[in-house]
């Protein structure tokens, strides 16, 4: 008997999960460098996450699973990011889906949760595949990006367009496009991955292509997105918990902005570990410096603390409101939707970075691995500044938002 399945005897509180993972936080920080240097998450890792049995964190009781709500996920999240954002990634993208695949009709669920496992699972979101009806369900084909975990995953969910045989998807997604779109949930056996992620931030993460090729998935595994943003799919009315209609792309968006989050709280917590020994090299600006005396070293650090605490603090606050509207009936509304974290954690690791001096252009420093790591996670597409600020200036201005939200 395994020691998850001797714990199972008994629910964890959400405290003794967060104790779990910050049990396994100084072996995932001592492998951070190993998980970048590999491209992908240590097995012996995956292994130990699964034996705290963190994966059950969001997925429901009839399965196995603990429903603790999103603020739960998210301090998990926090916690493991902090000590390799690459981990965290992975692993926060793996914990959501307890969430997002309650959203699938009741059969998908009980494919993928079936018995006594823990299945890793990834997903690419974007549509970039068609999906022609075929009697009971649809062949799929395209090629996806990103499919962060997919060495260590079961399953995997891909975005992509009904469409008709024979005609081609509208090359605008936007608003009032032709085509409907939906997710699709298939094994990743049914997948190639293509072995191309070679990159300079969350490189740990294994974020690889994945190729289908005239895979049938059936209607059963398959959610539309009308469905996944109302917060109406056809798997939430199976669950009594309103936590199963909370709409999918915002616990996502959260969970994916705490790595960011997280991984400025690891480097502040790396930098200052690091300036309270150093002292300065110089022979012009002097030799033996102790660099903590140093004003701007203070004024770097202190700029970072307070971006990385008003992010955990913005992130958590909101997370936890939206889990109330959903428990008391209200909507989840435009505004509760726009979130700007990402952009305080960059802000963070760039101020510290830039003061790391010539230790910090080695790959093996924590502040500058953290900080192509923050930047990396702010360049997806739910994050981006650009994209997310502008929508927020719409809906301030009374316009309507235009884009993911």
């Amino acid at each position: 008997m395994t020691t998850a399945a001797i714990r199972r005897l008994a629910v964890p509180t959400p405290e003794e999960l967060l104790g779990r993972a910050r049990a396994l936080v100084p072996e995932i920080r001592a492998l951070a460098e190993e998980t970048e240097r590999n491209r992908r998450l240590s097995p012996d890792i995956i292994g130990k996450i699964r034996d705290a049995e963190l994966l059950r964190t969001c997925r429901p009781k009839s399965f196995g699973g603990f429903e603790y709500d999103g603020e739960v996920a998210l301090r998990i999240a926090l916690t493991i990011s902090a000590a390799c954002a690459s981990t965290g990634w992975a692993v926060n993208g793996a914990v959501s889906n307890g969430r997002s695949i309650a959203h699938f009709p009741i059969e998908a669920q009980r494919e993928v949760w079936a018995g006594d496992a823990d299945p890793f699972t990834c997903a690419c979101f974007a549509p970039t595949g068609t999906a022609v009806p075929a009697d009971g369900g649809y062949v799929l084909n395209g090629t996806w990006s990103f499919a962060s975990g997919c060495d260590a995953s079961s399953w995997v969910k891909l975005g992509a367009f009904i469409t008709p045989p024979h005609a081609k998807p509208p090359p605008d997604r936007g608003p009032g496009q032709a085509f409907e779109g939906a997710f699709f949930l298939l094994p990743i056996d049914d997948c190639e991955i293509v072995d191309n992620w070679f990159v300079c931030g969350l490189a740990g993460t294994g974020s690889k292509d994945i190729v289908v090729r005239d895979v049938f998935v059936p209607a059963h595994r398959v959610l539309l997105f009308a469905d996944a943003r109302s917060g109406t799919a056809p798997g939430a009315q199976h669950h009594r918990n309103p936590l199963y209609r909370m709409p999918l792309l915002i616990h996502g968006a959260s969970m994916l902005a705490s790595t960011a989050v997280g991984a400025a709280r690891g480097a502040l917590d790396a930098y200052l570990e690091m300036t309270k020994a150093r002292k300065t090299r110089g022979a012009l600006a002097g030799g033996q410096l102790p660099m903590a005396e140093f004003a701007t070293i203070q004024l770097r650090y202190a700029e970072a603390a307070a971006a990385v605490e008003s992010a955990e603090l913005i992130l958590l606050t909101d997370m936890r409101n939206m889990t109330q509207k959903l428990y008391s009936g209200e909507e989840i509304t435009v505004s509760d939707r726009i979130r700007w974290v990402t952009k305080l954690a960059v802000q963070a690791v760039e101020a510290l970075n830039a003061s790391t001096g010539g230790y910090g252009l080695h790959l093996s420093n924590p502040v500058q691995r953290a900080w192509r790591d923050a930047n990396a996670v702010a360049r997806h597409v739910s994050l981006n500044w650009d994209a997310v600020g502008t929508m927020y200036g719409q809906h301030a201005f009374g316009l309507e938002p235009r884009g993911q939200y």
